[in-house]
C-alpha cells in the first residue's frame, strides 16, 4: 500500500487515479505524516461494501431474534420524531 502526501497527490491527481483504477493499487492520503483518507479501486469499494453488507443483515437477523419489542411511538419519541 503506498502512502502519499496530499500536497503531492494535488500535482499529479490523474495519475493517482491511475494507479489505482488501473494498477490497483490502494493509496493512503497523508496529511501531516498520518493517514486521513484512501484512495481504492471500485473492485475494492464493492468487496468493503459487500462486507458490510453483511455485517447488517447478521445484525438484521440476531435483532430479530432477541426477545422484546420497543413501541414505534417509544422509538419516535426518542427521536424527537413526534
Amino acid at each position: 500500500m503506498a502512502q502519499v502526501n496530499i500536497v503531492e497527490v494535488r500535482g499529479k491527481l490523474a495519475d493517482t487515479i491511475n494507479r489505482v483504477a488501473y494498477g490497483g493499487e490502494r493509496i493512503v492520503l497523508e496529511r501531516r505524516g498520518k493517514g486521513v483518507a484512501a484512495l481504492v479501486s471500485m473492485e475494492d469499494l464493492d468487496v468493503v461494501e459487500a462486507m458490510e453488507d453483511e455485517a447488517d443483515l447478521r445484525a438484521a437477523l440476531k435483532a430479530r431474534r432477541e426477545k422484546g419489542r420497543v413501541p414505534l411511538a417509544d422509538i419516535k419519541a426518542r427521536l424527537g420524531m413526534h
